[in-house]
C-alpha cells in the first residue's frame, strides 16, 4: 500500500469515529489534516473533501503523465 493511500485510510478511518473531525475534514481539510495527522500541505496544494453517498461514485482522473518532457523522465521510472 502506498503512502497516499494509507494516508486516505487513516483520515477516512477517523472521519468515520469521530463527526467533529468529519466536520472539519468538509470545511476546512488542511486545517483538519495537521490537525489530526501532524501533516502540513502546502499552499500551493488545493485539498477538495467530498462525502459520497452511498448511491454515488467518484472516479478521480489524475494528471495525464504525458505532459512530461520525454528527456527529463528516465528509463523504466514509475509514475
Amino acid at each position: 500500500m502506498s503512502t497516499e493511500a494509507i494516508f486516505q485510510t487513516q483520515l477516512i478511518q477517523k472521519a468515520w469515529e469521530d463527526p467533529s473531525f468529519k466536520a472539519k475534514l468538509l470545511s476546512d481539510p488542511k486545517a483538519a489534516i495537521k490537525e489530526a495527522l501532524g501533516v502540513l500541505i502546502p499552499d500551493h496544494i488545493q485539498v477538495r473533501t467530498v462525502e459520497e453517498k452511498s448511491d454515488e461514485l467518484f472516479l478521480i482522473i489524475p494528471p495525464n503523465p504525458a505532459g512530461v518532457i520525454k528527456s527529463e523522465a528516465k528509463e523504466r521510472a514509475i509514475w
